[in-house]
């Protein structure tokens, strides 16, 4: 089973907010995941992003690949390096 890290969408109409969950990588967006690993919420200034450190170091050491924007926010949340 390829299972990737990558944001689910929530929230109203025009203002969303995401959980990044990990997936199986032929599941819908908002459909079935295996667990949350943080959130995101691009509305508020600046963007607020939080994260389970212990889950996401376990998932990525298991082989989960996370979704570019994932990464993206990954690195710029200073979770881990690299």
């Amino acid at each position: 089973m390829a299972t990737k890290i990558r944001l689910a969408r929530m929230g109203a109409k025009k203002r969303p907010f995401y959980r990044m969950v990990v997936a199986d990588s032929g599941s819908p967006r908002d459909g079935r995941f295996i667990e949350i690993v943080g959130t995101y919420d691009p509305n508020q200034e600046p963007a607020a992003v939080s994260w389970k450190p212990e889950v996401l170091k376990k998932w990525l050491s298991v082989g989960a690949e996370p979704t570019t924007t994932v990464k993206n926010l990954i690195r710029t949340s200073g979770v881990l390096k690299g």
